[in-house]
């Protein structure tokens, strides 16, 4: 009871908020391994897509099946993260129940792409804009937020352009929406 009436003096309150901000900040680093695996995954499909469309081979979808093991290993990545965690702030689960939001959506236009006969790339481009974005913003990390920003521009490009150039356009988005700006978060010594 005592200890709920304690006061806390000005620096033991900046100490608290500093804590705080070191930790989300260690947080969002560590979870930039999903923005650089899936930004290298996404982007090595698309350009072989790009590259079996244009060599005509019957089957050029089949180079997506390289993302499974990299939803295993993102399993596998959360599962760790999830058990050394030491503590996560409200800003942590926002921005997880953002991105596992983004994955269901990605998951039912895949699902249902066979309604608009698998013309994909636009749309996921377009909502792959909206958690970049929207992480970019609340953690103050400007190259994930015009990541975002470059993400939306090369979604309305894709409706622009037909057959294997989407898939063009998609790895260049991608890698300049997810990867680039992944890899400028992990090498950051400031976050």
């Amino acid at each position: 009871m005592e200890a709920e009436n304690q006061i806390l003096t000005t620096q033991q309150s900046l100490d608290i908020i500093t804590k705080m901000i070191r930790q989300a900040h260690g947080n969002v680093k560590k979870n930039s391994v999903y923005l650089i695996l899936w930004g290298l995954v996404v982007a090595l499909a698309n350009l072989g897509m790009f590259v079996l469309m244009w060599m005509e081979y019957p089957m050029p979808y089949l180079v997506w099946l390289i993302t499974v093991p990299a939803w295993i290993l993102s399993i596998y990545i959360s599962y760790r993260h999830g058990k050394n965690a030491v503590a996560r702030s409200h800003f942590d689960r926002i921005n997880a129940i953002l991105w596992y939001s983004y994955g269901v959506i990605i998951f039912t236009i895949i699902v249902f792409g066979y309604k608009i006969n698998f013309q994909l790339n636009p749309i996921i481009l377009l909502v792959s804009a909206i958690p970049a974005f929207v992480s970019g913003t609340i953690i103050k990390f400007r190259p994930l937020a015009i990541g975002g920003i470059l993400l939306w521009i090369f979604g309305i490009l894709c409706f622009l352009v037909g057959g294997p150039w989407q898939y063009l356009i998609g790895a260049v988005a991608v890698t300049s929406g997810h990867l680039v700006p992944g890899l400028m978060l992990r090498n950051n010594p400031d976050r």
